[in-house]
């Protein structure tokens, strides 16, 4: 037995030294995500059970901050509430529509695909994209979307859409939508470019007559890494929405109706 075990560490080491090249490129990453990222996160969890208000040092008191959470505290359950409810509505509305916008582009010429993809991403990188949902929903008659409904006759006075809890959720919603049209976009869009086009003559040599077909038994089967990446990045962002709700529905929101596990955080 300890002769097996010592020849499994001698294969181990072995193997990790013919491939120190490998690890040498990987160890500036692994050490920034390690100070940057694991390390806050540990810290971040020590702290959660101690007293600690920046000032003073910190003090062991158990679970008293999660009882507090979880019983006492009247924002947490909507908060948590609002987090589930955002992700269980734009996590599978966004993966789905990347992967929909993604095929079709992929299917249009070389040079006008490089353009609508760039139109499509452009506003998810936009440092000036809150200002204009900002402007298009904005709660007096200048906002585009009151001034709209007013001319057509629909209304009679602006609705304050930001700010009512009867539609600000509704508009975060529709606007995280537009914004998943972002990297994990970018991912499908280069996972349908690395499609091997000889799958395609070979399946329609075994009988695929439609595109829905190719897409079903062939186009989704081949890029299996480039739809987890999606799907893990629109998980990650549907729940750690918080930025969205405070540039759109204000820091605190009216009665907390679009209040986030983040922002109640903050």
């Amino acid at each position: 037995m300890k002769a097996r075990e010592s020849l499994l560490h001698g294969g181990l080491w072995h193997r990790m030294r013919r491939s120190g090249d490998c690890y040498l490129l990987v160890a500036p990453y692994l050490l920034f995500f390690t100070v940057f990222t694991v390390v806050p996160v540990l810290v971040a969890m020590g702290f959660s059970f101690t007293q600690f208000n920046m000032l003073e040092t910190p003090s062991f008191i158990g679970l008293k901050n999660y009882a507090h959470m979880f019983f006492t505290d009247d924002n947490f359950p909507k908060s948590l509430r609002n987090t589930l409810v955002f992700a269980l509505l734009t996590g599978p509305l966004s993966y789905g529509i990347c992967l929909f916008f993604a095929w079709m582009i992929n299917e249009m010429p070389r040079q006008l695909r490089w353009l609508i993809t760039l139109i499509f991403y452009a506003p998810s990188i936009s440092g000036t994209l809150y200002v204009i949902w900002g402007f298009i929903f904005s709660g007096d008659s200048y906002g585009m979307v009151n001034g709209f409904l007013m001319q057509m006759g629909l209304i009679n006075d602006p609705i304050l859409w930001l700010t009512d809890p009867q539609y600000n959720m509704t508009i975060l919603i529709i606007v995280q939508i537009w914004l998943s049209l972002g990297t994990s976009f970018l991912a499908l869009i280069a996972g349908l470019q690395g499609v091997d086009r000889s799958l395609y003559e070979a399946g329609a040599i075994d009988g695929i007559r439609n595109r829905f077909q190719e897409l079903i038994k062939i186009t989704i089967p081949s890029i299996g890494p480039s739809l987890m990446f999606s799907a893990v990045m629109q998980i990650s962002s549907s729940f750690a929405v918080g930025r969205l709700s405070m540039a759109l529905a204000g820091f605190p929101s009216t009665d907390n109706s679009a209040s986030t596990i983040v922002t109640h955080l903050l």
